[in-house]
């Protein structure tokens, strides 16, 4: 089984930050899980304009290729403007949709206000739903006083949010693959 991590910005560091350290966790206590990291920073992403897949670049092939691969998804996204980022709407644009049906999905998000959390319930989640998506409960939402200087996790409470939507992922996965084997 495969989880991918979506770092969905071409901006700052601590989306990347964010996301990472869940993927750690499931790595650290799920070792039968493979984990891989779309950092949108590292593509050169086209716009989505409704071409053929095939007429875009590398980049964006790669990218579709590595989302469409995927078992299940832990999508990270730093909040602007009350809103996702651009680059992470354009990459969800770019999927075919039927490739989310029946996948779990998780969020993790960051922004500098403590309201900011309310865009995953309004945003990520409705989104998620539209494309028929198992969408985990939980959800991890720092703050960015929860960063130290360095830009890493400190704060303990959502040390724990990390480790509980962690698993929480892998269980979903593990379950509700288990159903549809059967059916």
């Amino acid at each position: 089984m495969k989880l991918l991590g979506i770092s969905g910005t071409i901006l700052g560091i601590k989306t990347y930050v964010l996301v990472q350290r869940i993927l750690d966790e499931v790595k650290q206590k799920h070792p039968e899980i493979e984990v891989e990291m779309l950092d949108l920073r590292d593509y050169d992403l086209q716009f989505c304009d409704g071409r053929k897949l095939d007429d875009y670049n590398e980049d964006t092939r790669k990218v579709i290729e590595k989302v469409t691969q995927a078992d299940f998804y832990l999508i990270g996204s730093p909040i602007f403007n009350s809103s996702i980022p651009a680059p992470l709407k354009n990459l969800i644009d770019l999927i075919p949709p039927d490739v989310f049906r029946h996948k779990v999905m998780g969020f993790a998000a960051n922004g500098g206000t403590n309201q900011h959390y309310l865009m995953v319930e309004n945003q990520l989640k409705p989104i998620a739903g539209y494309l028929r998506a198992y969408i985990a409960p939980s959800y991890v939402y720092a703050h960015t006083s929860h960063y130290n200087d360095k830009n890493e996790i400190h704060d303990e409470e959502i040390v724990m949010r990390i480790r509980n939507l962690a698993d929480e992922l892998v269980h979903m996965q593990h379950g509700l693959g288990q159903m549809l084997i059967r059916e």
